[in-house]
Parts: C-alpha cells; structure tokens; sequence
C-alpha cells in the first residue's frame, strides 16, 4: 500500500509537468520493486489525474458546454480540441502496441527522450516566436492541429504529453500560460480515449486482490494532481520552462549512467 501511495503521488506531480509521468512511473515501479502485471495499476491510476484536472476546470468546462449552442468562440475552442486530439489517437491506434512492447521496457530509450527532449525545451524557449494567442481558448483551429501532431511523440515513454503539447504550443505562437492550459485541456479527451483503451486491453486482468491498491494509488493521483497543476501555471508565468529542462537532461543522464543496475536495453 505503501508503493501504491508512492507511486500515484508520482502519478499526480509529474503528468501535467513536462517531465513524462509514463518514465517516471516505470523507473519508479523498477526502483522500488512494484509488480504491475500487465500495467494493470498503471492504467488505472491515470483517471484520478484525468478527474483532477476536469475538477480544476470544471467552471472553464461547464461555460464552454453551455456555450456550444449560442457561443461561436465556444464552439471554435470545443473543435480546436477535438481535431488536436485526432492525430495522437490515430497515431496511438497504429503503434500503440509496438511502443508498449518494445519502448516500455528501454530506460536506454527514455533517457534518450528525456534528454533530447530537454534540449528541445530549452531551444523552443529561446527561439520561439513573439507569443500572440494569450487565452488557451482564441488558439486558431490550424495551430491547435498542429499541437496536436506534437502530441503523438508523447506516445515514445520520456518525451512527456504534456511537455510535447507545451513545446508545439509555445511554437505556435501561445504564451506560456496559454500553452500549459492548452495541454491541459487536451489531455482530458486524450487521456481518456487512451485510458478507456487500456483498459479494455487489462479488463480480463482485474480482480478484487489488487482492488486496495489501485484506489490507495488512485487517490493519491488525485490528490497530487489537484496540488501541483495551479502552482505550476503560475511558475512557468514567472520562470518559464528551463527549470524542467534541465531537470530532464540532468534525469536523462542518471539513468543512462545507471541503466546497467534498471535493466536497460536497446
């Protein structure tokens, strides 16, 4: 119960941080001896951050719904998700599997990710355009695609969804703020296409033993998401994205010198 609690803490801080909540829950079950057969704990600890981040923005959510009748903006927004969302689901039903079996089990690949995708951050930081899109939700529906392209290399475990929709927000002309709330409200339909999917992959997998477990991990996804997604809005307004950055390559780095003790290949 104890690594359950651990690791759904883990969950929660680092699935909206450009950082790959994938990796850091694989390095983590690896670090402390956490049996997920076939990733059935992993799966479902994901909805407490997906029901984190619509509880968060639930007022945005309610306005926009009411709105898709009488709102042309509301309706421009709610299909700037939709078709940003498109191209990871295509890309996820095509390679999904491929990923899983092959990717999942490289931490040599991850650290790879991380650290590649640390320097991207830093170059995107320091070469993007002048922000002109302000409000997540005035992102013209040709950027929001293109965003969503972005996204599909979240599928590769150590880019981070987060950090490749915030990358090609940022490159897209959104300032920082808009950026991260964009992710974020792309990551409620995708995270949940991908959730419902995965679970109907572990569905024959799930019994009343590791029911304790699951909502010990669950909860404290929940719980993390709730306390860490405003606080990072408000320091990426003031600092930016370097600080995470660095974090990954510095991360990156450790675990390829340590990839020989975590079982590394490829």
């Amino acid at each position: 119960m104890i690594q359950a609690a651990l690791l759904g803490i883990v969950q929660g801080l680092t699935e909206f941080l450009p950082v790959s909540s994938t990796a850091h829950l694989l390095i983590g079950e690896k670090l402390i001896g956490f049996d997920d057969p076939d990733g059935v704990f992993t799966v479902m600890i994901q909805l407490g951050s997906i029901l984190a981040i619509v509880w968060l923005y639930r007022r945005k959510i309610f306005e926009i719904v009411a709105g898709l009748r009488t709102s042309p903006d509301a309706r421009a927004f709610a299909l700037a998700i939709i078709a940003a969302t498109i191209p990871a689901l295509v890309a996820g039903g095509l390679l999904s599997k491929f990923i899983k079996s092959v990717l999942y089990n490289s931490f040599r690949a991850m650290a790879v990710a991380f650290i590649v995708g640390g320097f991207v951050m830093l170059l995107v930081e320091r070469l993007r355009p002048r922000p002109d899109v302000r409000q997540m939700d005035r992102i013209p529906l040709s950027r929001a695609i293109a965003v969503g392209i972005f996204q599909t290399l979240a599928l590769v475990p150590g880019v981070s969804r987060s950090g490749a929709t915030i990358v090609g927000g940022l490159a897209m002309g959104l300032d920082r703020p808009a950026a991260a709330e964009f992710s974020f409200f792309l990551a409620m339909p995708t995270m949940t296409a991908a959730f419902a999917y995965q679970l109907l992959e572990v569905r024959h997998h799930l019994g009343p033993e590791r029911a304790g477990e699951i909502a010990v991990g669950f909860v404290m996804a929940f719980l993390a998401s709730l306390v860490i997604v405003k606080p990072f809005v408000n320091f990426v307004r003031r600092s930016g994205f370097g600080p995470f950055a660095w974090y990954r390559i510095v991360l990156g780095i450790i675990v390829l010198a340590g990839g020989w003790w975590l079982g590394a290949n490829g």
